[in-house]
């Protein structure tokens, strides 16, 4: 990390916009003066980029007044009004008016920046059907053979092929088009993308019509998504004629097919969006996604023609910028209800289908289950039962074990007996703690001799028993071992390794976070398909505190373990898991993003039931979770994680398994993330 911590910038973000201003038929100075207002809100709000409407400074509807020279005149010289004034802009501004090149008019994008025009990009691609007639008027823009134009006293590149980057905002290269090119099969902008563009821009005029709006979402949420990139998208409003048609003035931001930002419709005003665009996402899926690159090796011949313009801004990253990007707390659980019950039937539904295909591919019709009573055995025992109803078996062909140790406690005990009964599952008690007084007196253990000494040999020596009676178990009735741990267990090392947690014959859990395993078992509890009881029971389980209960606890029967104090709060390790798994985020850039999701409670969506504990974290406990997530994944863990059994991977993302999303060495370091880790700041800036 480079910079403030506390701005945007630091951490490859780009905050860029998309304005629409009032506007007048063929009165370039009051267009031009609207424009540089937005243009100003927009500087002033830290953006690096803002894009304006395809002719925005003559305005769309002129037809025919497009070949009057005083019009033509009067556009160039109010362009000169915005080259002026952009030299005290730290932002690049993108506008659109009409040009005469070479005896020839062309519908333009000017690139203007620091008091310099950086380049002009004409429409390639004319509308000539419907209500559009542009063809009338313009030239196509890759029929002229010049390279530079002359205009407002400068020479400028010229052309549909060239790329703007900005050199003191890493990753920031923008490609424009404008307007119908989007709309054709192959976009200018898919072979900018391939160029190395990073954030597409479209100069739209667009009319509304009815389905029209959702149609730009489409287009634009789809060439963003294809090309890995940022896609900004304006259109006309409020003040272009309406002889015969009519403007609503939506701007859009979308990010790899994700809506950034949205401007209201149909309004009388001029307006401004904003949206923080993640560069380092945008460059880490298109080094994962490796046909990106096979793509831009296919289209050489098209890519080589474009021409890069670096330039600068004087973009300050010293002072705080917070982020205004929407930042989920639960990146695996969408805050919206339908969209989170949509997303917990899937995720269910493919654990069931996986478990289902590998007991029909074995011949096996039994599975044998260790069930304690809390979250993850709920959850995968769940999954079973399902199986067996789509299998067309009786669910008492699920074996369910619960064995209680050394710390069972009361509550979890009866717990796990109450759902084996209303799951319907063949139910079996073993008490473990003979043959582990036996083992610890076979081993020498002090606790066999009396003393109070409960350390990780104890503990892993009832992990151990419970294992073995399963995998006996599993031979005796030709069954199979389903493993219950989940992802946010393999990511931390918080299981015992081999004969342990660690290991089963079928693991329906093991690329689940902790945070969605409890939303689906919620989940399951609020359809009622387990009966009205059943409901019951699972709510009761959802509010058990979370206790690997191998360490007896206190006389008040709280328990002695409690293991979010130990490895941190599963809500923030999900959140650190996420971000470094899924897009290979360094520590400072995931306590950056942390900040943003969980310092505040009252700002940002949460969840909608009452249930969900409203916690928030200041930048000191953030960095000390943090610090502990780095230290499990990075050196302690990984060798665990390298001989995994099978599972089903249900999120991009989302599996460690090494046949899978993560495939890394078991001795490596962690160094370079704690040294990274230890630029955070201590405390918040206000501290």
């Amino acid at each position: 990390m480079q910079g403030n911590f506390f701005n945007l910038y630091s951490h490859q973000f780009a905050r860029v916009a998309v304005g629409v201003p009032r506007c007048r038929v063929a009165d370039p100075v009051f267009n031009a003066a609207q424009t540089l207002d937005l243009a100003r809100q927009a500087a002033a709000q830290g953006a690096a980029l803002v894009a304006f409407p395809e002719l925005g400074i003559s305005s769309y509807t002129c037809d025919d007044l497009f070949h009057q020279g005083a019009l033509l005149q009067a556009c160039e010289l109010a362009l000169a009004t915005i080259v002026a004034e952009s030299a005290s802009l730290p932002a690049a501004l993108v506008v659109g008016l009409p040009l005469r090149v070479n005896h020839s008019l062309f519908n333009c994008a000017v690139v203007v920046a620091r008091g310099k025009i950086l380049g002009v990009v004409p429409k390639t691609y004319l509308p000539n059907y419907g209500e559009f007639y542009e063809a009338r008027q313009f030239t196509p823009g890759d029929y002229t053979v010049a390279s530079h134009v002359e205009l407002a006293g400068q020479r400028a590149p010229f052309g549909p092929s060239l790329l703007f980057e900005v050199a003191d905002v890493p990753g920031l290269r923008f490609h424009v088009e404008i307007c119908e090119d989007v709309w054709v099969p192959i976009p200018p902008s898919s072979f900018a993308a391939l160029a190395g563009a990073s954030v597409l821009v479209n100069l739209s005029a667009s009319n509304i019509v009815v389905g029209k709006s959702g149609y730009r979402h489409q287009l634009v949420s789809q060439q963003s998504a294809r090309c890995l990139a940022a896609y900004l998208y304006t259109s006309a409003g409020r003040g272009e004629s309406s002889t015969d048609l009519a403007w609503d003035g939506q701007a859009i931001i979308y990010e790899n097919g994700e809506l950034l930002a949205e401007s209201g419709r149909f309004l009388d005003d001029s307006h401004l969006i904003l949206a923080d665009v993640d560069l380092e996402r945008l460059s880490h899926e298109r080094m994962r996604q490796t046909t990106f690159g096979q793509s831009v090796l296919r289209h050489k011949a098209e890519t080589e023609r474009f021409q890069t313009i670096a330039f600068e801004l004087g973009i300050a990253a010293d002072q705080p910028l917070p982020l205004r990007r929407r930042v989920e707390r639960f990146p695996y659980v969408p805050a919206d209800r339908r969209r989170r019950d949509e997303r917990c039937d899937e995720v269910y539904n493919i654990q069931v289908q996986a478990l289902l295909q590998r007991l029909s591919a074995i011949g096996s019709s039994k599975v044998v289950i260790g069930v304690s009573g809390g979250l993850d055995s709920t959850h995968a025992l769940l999954v079973c039962a399902k199986a067996m109803d789509r299998l067309n078996l009786p669910r008492t062909n699920i074996i369910g074990v619960t064995m209680p140790g050394f710390a069972t406690s009361e509550r979890t005990l009866q717990q796990a007996r109450a759902l084996m009964r209303v799951v319907g599952c063949t139910v079996l008690e073993i008490d473990i703690r003979p043959s582990c007084e036996q083992m610890l007196k076979d081993i020498g253990h002090p606790y066999a001799a009396g003393k109070e000494v409960y350390d990780v040999t104890f503990e892993n020596v009832q992990a151990g028993e419970r294992t073995s009676h399963l995998f006996r178990l599993a031979n005796f009735h030709n069954a199979i071992v389903i493993g219950t741990g989940d992802l946010s267990e393999l990511a931390l090392g918080w299981c015992t390794y081999g004969v342990g947690d660690h290991m089963s014959h079928y693991s329906v859990n093991a690329s689940v976070p902790k945070t969605l395993i409890a939303h689906l078992v919620r989940w399951v509890a609020e359809t009622g398909t387990v009966g009205g009881a059943g409901s019951q029971v699972l709510l009761d389980i959802l509010g058990t505190e979370i206790s690997p209960e191998l360490v007896p606890g206190k006389s008040d029967g709280a328990p002695a373990q409690r293991t979010e104090q130990f490895i941190g709060p599963y809500e923030l390790q999900d959140f650190n898991l996420y971000y470094i798994l899924r897009y290979g985020f360094a520590p400072s850039k995931v306590a950056f993003l942390s900040l943003t999701a969980w310092q505040d409670r009252a700002r940002g969506e949460w969840p909608e039931e009452a249930h969900v504990p409203r916690n928030q974290y200041d930048l000191a406990a953030i960095k000390r979770n943090l610090g502990i997530f780095v230290h499990r994944f990075f050196k302690t863990s990984q060798f665990k994680r390298s001989c995994v059994p099978n599972a089903p991977k249900v999120g991009s993302g989302g599996s460690l398994s090494p046949r899978g999303d993560w495939r890394a060495p078991s001795d490596s370091e962690e160094a370079v993330w704690m040294a990274d880790l230890a630029t955070i700041p201590d405390a918040g800036p206000d501290a």
